[in-house]
């Protein structure tokens, strides 16, 4: 299979704290790969990393895009990394809060326009076509994702559920064919999390996107994962599918616990 995504001997220190430790990981074209691993573990640092967040202290990253080209993308800016074809959402929600849906739909298209401040200022032709399509584009988005509803509303007003669901939609507005999920079910309830799963591998098999998430809901990471890499202190100790997972001493012990194998 060809890896999508690989990190080499990728590292993080702040000051006196290793937070990733040496991290070779990868995702293939067209999997789900979960990240688990308790508090602290160096999840989010990982995805910090890799999204140009904050630059790693040594190791390599690598991006193969859909032209097959392999680009190293440590110490790019998050824009370029985004424009490259990986998005990602926050643990915490980011979206612009005083902006409608539709409009973060559209902020999240920006880097795939080609129009300039000029253009903006004269209103040529080929500004006027593209902010079109922008919209329809975003329209498109927003049905697709269940918030046609929401249009026009302000994202600070949507519902919790519908704010984490427009925070992904405003991801696959960048057109990725790498999105990073980070903590995609926390805070919702049980019905929420089923449609979740539902749209994720919908992202997969519909949109031809992989997918690399951080969760905790272990119902769902063991529901939905192709494979699952687990972190403790800033060290891999385990890669592997569900059922393997599942059964592995060392991640029963840092993470899962013996009851959720009983």
């Amino acid at each position: 299979m060809n890896k999508i995504l690989e990190t080499i001997n990728l590292t993080m220190d702040f000051g006196g704290l290793r937070a990733i430790d040496g991290l070779d990981l990868h995702v293939n074209e067209g999997e789900i790969v979960a990240l688990i691993g308790p508090n602290g573990a160096g999840k989010t640092t990982f995805f910090n990393c890799i999204t140009g967040i904050s630059p790693p202290t040594k190791g390599e990253i690598f991006l193969t895009t859909r032209r097959k080209d392999r680009d190293k993308i440590d110490g790019l800016k998050p824009n370029y990394i985004t424009k490259k074809g990986m998005a990602r959402t926050f643990q915490n929600i980011r979206l612009f809060p005083n902006m409608t849906a539709l409009e973060n739909i559209m902020v999240g298209q920006h880097c795939r326009t080609s129009s300039r401040l000029i253009g903006a200022i004269f209103r040529n032709a080929f500004t006027v076509n593209e902010e079109k399509l922008v919209v329809e584009n975003s329209f498109h988005i927003l049905n697709r994702f269940g918030l046609g509803p929401y249009t026009n509303e302000y994202a600070k007003n949507l519902p919790y559920g519908a704010q984490k669901r427009l925070e992904i939609a405003r991801a696959m507005a960048t057109r990725p064919f790498l999105l990073l999920l980070d903590e995609p079910a926390a805070g919702l309830n049980n019905r929420e999390t089923a449609e979740l799963n539902v749209m994720i591998k919908s992202i997969r098999d519909e949109d031809k996107v992989s997918i690399l998430l951080i969760e905790h809901d272990m119902k769902l990471v063991m529901s939905i994962s192709d494979r699952i890499v687990v972190l403790n202190y800033g060290r891999k100790i385990a890669d592997a599918s569900p059922e393997d997972i599942k059964s592995d001493p060392a991640v029963i012990t840092a993470y899962l616990g013996e009851e959720f194998v009983a």
